[in-house]
Protein backbone atom coordinates (compact mmCIF):
# COMPACT_ATOMS: atom_id res chain seq x y z
CA UNK A 1 0.00 0.00 0.00
CA UNK A 2 0.94 3.46 -0.58
CA UNK A 3 0.38 6.03 2.44
CA UNK A 4 -0.34 9.93 1.47
CA UNK A 5 0.13 12.72 4.26
CA UNK A 6 -0.88 16.16 3.46
CA UNK A 7 0.24 19.67 4.99
CA UNK A 8 -0.51 23.14 3.79
CA UNK A 9 -4.38 23.95 3.64
CA UNK A 10 -6.01 27.14 5.38
CA UNK A 11 -7.18 30.65 5.31
CA UNK A 12 -6.68 32.98 2.85
CA UNK A 13 -7.42 35.92 1.30
CA UNK A 14 -8.23 36.71 -2.17
CA UNK A 15 -4.96 37.35 -4.21
CA UNK A 16 -2.83 34.73 -1.45
CA UNK A 17 -0.86 32.18 -1.41
CA UNK A 18 -0.50 28.76 -0.28
CA UNK A 19 1.71 25.68 -0.91
CA UNK A 20 0.54 22.26 -0.37
CA UNK A 21 2.73 19.40 0.40
CA UNK A 22 2.15 15.68 0.29
CA UNK A 23 4.37 12.76 1.48
CA UNK A 24 4.24 9.66 -0.05
CA UNK A 25 5.42 6.29 1.81
CA UNK A 26 4.96 2.57 1.22
CA UNK A 27 5.46 0.33 -2.00
CA UNK A 28 5.28 3.03 -3.96
CA UNK A 29 5.51 1.65 -7.70
CA UNK A 30 7.69 3.01 -10.35
CA UNK A 31 5.87 4.63 -13.53
CA UNK A 32 3.54 6.24 -11.21
CA UNK A 33 1.45 9.98 -11.63
CA UNK A 34 1.02 11.91 -8.58
CA UNK A 35 -1.52 14.59 -8.56
CA UNK A 36 -4.22 17.16 -7.08
CA UNK A 37 -7.96 17.17 -6.81
CA UNK A 38 -10.74 19.53 -5.00
CA UNK A 39 -13.90 18.89 -3.97
CA UNK A 40 -16.13 21.35 -3.09
CA UNK A 41 -19.45 20.61 -0.89
CA UNK A 42 -22.38 19.25 -3.22
CA UNK A 43 -19.65 19.34 -6.11
CA UNK A 44 -17.93 16.47 -8.07
CA UNK A 45 -14.30 16.24 -7.57
CA UNK A 46 -11.89 17.61 -10.07
CA UNK A 47 -8.37 17.36 -11.00
CA UNK A 48 -6.35 19.56 -10.64
CA UNK A 49 -2.99 19.02 -11.69
CA UNK A 50 -0.82 16.21 -12.02
CA UNK A 51 2.42 15.19 -12.69
CA UNK A 52 4.73 11.47 -13.59
CA UNK A 53 7.72 10.75 -12.48
CA UNK A 54 9.39 12.45 -15.30
CA UNK A 55 7.87 15.60 -14.48
CA UNK A 56 5.12 16.01 -17.22
CA UNK A 57 2.75 18.61 -15.90
CA UNK A 58 -1.04 18.59 -16.75
CA UNK A 59 -3.46 21.62 -15.22
CA UNK A 60 -6.74 22.54 -15.06
CA UNK A 61 -7.62 25.68 -17.25
CA UNK A 62 -8.55 27.26 -14.26
CA UNK A 63 -5.54 26.86 -12.82
CA UNK A 64 -2.78 26.94 -15.67
CA UNK A 65 -1.54 30.26 -14.95
CA UNK A 66 -1.82 30.92 -11.10
CA UNK A 67 -1.28 27.47 -9.79
CA UNK A 68 2.66 25.09 -10.01
CA UNK A 69 2.62 21.40 -9.88
CA UNK A 70 6.08 20.05 -8.63
CA UNK A 71 7.78 16.98 -6.95
CA UNK A 72 10.69 15.33 -5.41
CA UNK A 73 11.26 12.04 -6.53
CA UNK A 74 14.53 11.65 -3.45
CA UNK A 75 11.53 12.52 -0.70
CA UNK A 76 8.76 10.62 -2.40
CA UNK A 77 6.60 14.66 -2.62
CA UNK A 78 4.52 16.39 -4.57
CA UNK A 79 4.02 20.25 -3.92
CA UNK A 80 1.42 22.57 -5.19
CA UNK A 81 1.98 26.26 -5.36
CA UNK A 82 -1.29 27.90 -5.65
CA UNK A 83 -1.14 31.70 -6.29
CA UNK A 84 -3.50 34.33 -6.94
CA UNK A 85 -5.97 32.18 -5.62
CA UNK A 86 -10.09 32.97 -6.15
CA UNK A 87 -12.63 32.87 -3.36
CA UNK A 88 -14.10 29.66 -6.19
CA UNK A 89 -10.62 27.50 -5.22
CA UNK A 90 -12.52 26.84 -2.08
CA UNK A 91 -12.86 23.31 -1.52
CA UNK A 92 -11.11 19.96 0.18
CA UNK A 93 -7.64 19.20 -1.71
CA UNK A 94 -6.54 15.47 -1.73
CA UNK A 95 -3.28 14.45 -3.12
CA UNK A 96 -3.38 10.92 -5.19
CA UNK A 97 -1.36 8.84 -6.65
CA UNK A 98 -2.04 6.27 -9.79
CA UNK A 99 0.18 3.95 -11.99
CA UNK A 100 0.82 5.84 -15.35
CA UNK A 101 -1.65 3.83 -17.70
CA UNK A 102 -4.47 3.98 -15.41
CA UNK A 103 -6.86 6.24 -15.18
CA UNK A 104 -8.09 6.67 -11.49
CA UNK A 105 -6.25 7.39 -8.69
CA UNK A 106 -5.37 4.12 -6.70
CA UNK A 107 -4.89 5.82 -2.85
CA UNK A 108 -5.87 8.86 -1.99
CA UNK A 109 -4.53 11.57 1.14
CA UNK A 110 -7.15 12.63 3.65
CA UNK A 111 -7.34 15.61 2.42
CA UNK A 112 -6.54 19.46 3.33
CA UNK A 113 -9.42 22.32 3.67
CA UNK A 114 -8.20 25.49 1.68
CA UNK A 115 -10.70 28.26 1.76
CA UNK A 116 -9.97 31.58 0.08
CA UNK A 117 -12.49 34.38 1.84
CA UNK A 118 -11.91 37.80 2.92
Amino acid sequence: QVQLVESGGGLVQPGGSLRLSCAASGSIFAGNVMGWYRQAPGKQRELVADINSGGSTNYADDVKDRFTISRDNAKNTVYLQMNSLKPEDTAVYYCSIRRRYSTLPAYWGQGTQVTVSS
